[in-house]
């Protein structure tokens, strides 16, 4: 699975470019360029969480995730601690490659795949939280990070810097960041629904998602689809009760 670093316009924040990072030897920007994408060339590279991301390595690359302002205050709030577990999720769809280029794959009625050709909303990476630094002197550590920038450092509130443990306390034998491949179990979407009604599960359902902030205002269970929960508008994050179905749905990710 591949996540796009969402576009970024301000260029003193965020100052890598799209055509500096790269999977699998393509440049990022030659397959957003196929797509059909037309914004901005710099972006937001946040989670930072694969060392091979970038065509030229930066040493000394640790995993980190950042996060300020009010999406910052939220997690402040909920008291994330080391030990809790990110799950990151975006929209996807499927593409494919038709010499040398890419394009979004169509629908077909005979994939095995319910979700195949259609847009959807999926797990596609995590981070264990090793240690949570707010210190701006300890953050200028991670130079290479965007929440490392001089601006975010000194002129904005509540910037975080999450960084992962070295493996997962739950399985050792894997480390405690990295990116999953597509599997079905880690679409949230509701089979044959819009990308935005997920899947019911006990572990996200509206009363196991901690009301702080009023953070619960944004999700309803869907009177259309009364199987499935509508999470609507712009948000970033949901913090789950620590309690057996939100670790039981968790592990099952992985």
């Amino acid at each position: 699975m591949l996540s796009f670093p969402i576009p970024s316009k301000d260029h003193d924040k965020d100052k890598i470019a799209y055509e500096e990072l790269t999977c699998n030897n393509i440049p990022l920007n030659k397959i957003l360029e196929d797509l059909g994408y037309k914004g901005d060339k710099y972006c937001h590279l946040d989670p930072d969480l694969e060392s091979k991301r970038r065509v030229v390595p930066v040493e000394g690359w640790k995993p980190a995730f950042g996060q300020i302002n009010q999406s910052a205050s939220y997690l402040i709030n909920n008291q994330i601690v080391s030990g809790d577990l990110f799950l990151f999720f975006g929209n996807f769809r499927h593409v494919v490659e038709s010499s040398g280029e890419y394009k979004y794959a169509r629908r077909n009625k005979n994939s095995a795949d319910s979700y195949y050709g259609k847009e959807m909303q999926v797990i596609w990476g995590y981070l264990q939280v090793g240690e949570i630094i707010s210190d701006p002197k300890e953050q200028e550590k991670f130079f290479w990070h965007p929440h490392a920038c001089e601006k975010r450092l000194f002129k904005e509130k509540n910037n975080i810097i999450f960084t992962a443990k070295e493996n997962l306390s739950f399985a050792p034998n894997m480390p405690g960041y990295g990116t999953f491949s597509y599997n079905e179990k880690r679409v949230l979407t509701m089979p044959g629904k819009t990308k935005a009604t997920w899947t019911k599960q006990k572990a996200y359902d509206v009363d196991n998602i901690n009301k702080i902030n009023n953070r619960d205002n944004k999700r309803k269970n869907s009177a259309k689809d009364p199987g499935g929960i509508y999470y609507a508008g712009i948000w970033q994050e949901l913090v789950l009760k620590d309690n057996k179905d939100s670790e039981k749905w968790a592990k099952s990710m992985f």
